[in-house]
């Protein structure tokens, strides 16, 4: 497969990068960290100014009406200043109900997802219990779970809506390591649920956007740092030197640069194979999403050890890097998970 980005993708990918660059700052992603996990702020311009909160929503419900490119670009951006959004909930969220929802769920909820006003959340349980328009059962690891106003909950191999505030529903926080995107339980007792008109295309957008989501933040986060340790390695001076012009230090930076590109590619393989219906999307989404995390983990590990001291302190942004590739590693299935997966769908091609 050749792939290069259109005209249009690059632009909406500069555009990306400079909107968050400029607006997802440290002092600010600190702020959201010691609160709800929100920039409250960056999240409405981005949704309003920016307008790409709907970036695979048709433009007749309020969307852009773009691919899966064109969103892990959105994701990359937003992933390389560890923006604390809740660009996942609601992207898995409108993807799922463009893709099984009935004409009234799409009208209700999805102009409320692409501006904003809404957040979304999604969660699995493999043994709630659905009734007769009531869903029943704990479903854990919901991203801004607390903050969240609608709830796209699957269980077993069904897919429903809950809203947030309904009667039956129990919503508890957690204190988890990425403050960025805390997690949270949601336990439900026979509260209104709404199901999908199609489960199997709901659930189908759920993984795909996640996976891709976090494969594309992942590789944005581990761009960013290397990019940030390069410049350091500049600055830093010992013996006489910069400490970049020491061989075993730029050998660490190649090794990073090596599983970027590398990382790159998976990425973007996964959301083009996924936008032109290739046979070969379903590997390509398992592959993205371990290599990305794996390659997230140790661009950040070494970003820490390559800024020596200062790198193990609250005050570098060094820890809110591992903190996000530590949590996307076990988000929506470990790496040894999605391994596992290309291996049966390799043998399954092979018999």
């Amino acid at each position: 497969m050749e792939f290069a980005f259109t005209e249009e993708q690059a632009m909406i990918a500069e555009t990306a990068r400079g909107f968050f660059a400029e607006n997802a700052t440290s002092e600010r992603t600190r702020k959201a960290m010691a609160a709800d996990g929100i920039d409250r702020a960056l999240w409405s311009s981005f949704c309003t100014e920016l307008g790409l909160a709907g970036i695979g929503v048709p433009e007749e419900l309020g969307g852009v009406g773009l691919g899966m490119v064109e969103f892990a670009l959105i994701a990359e951006a937003a992933g390389a200043q560890v923006a604390a959004l809740p660009l996942l909930g609601n992207a898995r969220a409108a993807h799922a109900l463009v893709a099984g929802g009935t004409d009234a769920q799409k009208a209700k909820w999805l102009p409320a997802l692409v501006s904003g006003e809404v957040i979304a959340t999604s969660a699995w349980s493999a043994d709630a219990v659905v009734g007769e328009g009531t869903l029943s059962g704990t479903f854990r690891f919901a991203p801004h779970g607390a903050v969240a106003d609608l709830l796209v909950l699957t269980a077993g191999d069904k897919c429903l809506l809950v809203e947030a505030s309904a009667p039956g529903v129990t919503i508890t926080p957690h204190v988890t390591m990425d403050q960025t995107r805390p997690l949270a339980t949601i336990t439900l007792d026979g509260a209104a649920a709404e199901p999908f008109a199609d489960h199997a295309a709901a659930n189908h957008a759920l993984h795909v956007t996640g996976w891709i989501g976090l494969a594309a933040e992942a590789l944005g986060g581990a761009q960013a740092a290397l990019d940030r340790t390069v410049a350091y390695s500049k600055e830093r001076v010992q013996f006489g030197r910069q400490i970049g012009s020491f061989q075993a230090y730029k050998h660490r930076l190649a090794d990073m640069m090596i599983e970027i590109e590398q990382a790159r590619s998976a990425v973007y393989w996964a959301a083009c194979a996924v936008d032109e219906g290739s046979d070969e999307a379903q590997i390509a989404l398992h592959s993205a999403k371990a290599f990305c995390a794996d390659t997230f983990h140790m661009c950040a590990g070494n970003m820490i050890q390559l800024h020596g001291g200062i790198g193990f302190t609250w005050e570098h942004d060094a820890h809110i890097f591992f903190k996000r590739a530590r949590s996307i590693s076990s988000m929506l299935g470990d790496s040894q998970w999605h391994r596992e997966q290309i291996a049966a769908l390799v043998l399954d091609a092979a018999a």
